[in-house]
């Protein structure tokens, strides 16, 4: 049974983790897109400066949190995991009652 649990928090980790830098990557593409487009359009060197420090800084802070989230999740993931696993199996349970 604990097997079972575990299993479940691994399964339900990865796939958070997997999730979280998917939107990384999204992100990371999206601010690309965005700053060729605008850069087209901007010729302003210090406006340009402007742009590439924010962007970098966005996809910098964003990706630390990303790092530290998952991070957490892994530090406490028999608390964080095993208490959404109970909520659904008591959920699952009450609905095959009815």
């Amino acid at each position: 049974m604990r097997n079972n649990i575990n299993k479940r928090m691994n399964e339900m980790y990865l796939r958070d983790c997997f999730m979280a830098w998917f939107d990384v990557a999204l992100l990371f593409g999206a601010v690309v897109f965005v700053l060729i487009a605008i850069l087209g359009i901007v010729q302003e060197p210090n406006i340009r400066l402007v742009l590439y420090i924010a962007s970098a800084m966005l996809i910098l802070f964003n990706t630390a949190s990303v790092f530290a989230m998952t991070r957490h999740f892994k530090e406490d993931k028999e608390f964080i995991y095993g208490l959404d696993i109970k909520h659904l199996d008591i959920n699952r349970s009450a609905k095959n009652h009815r």
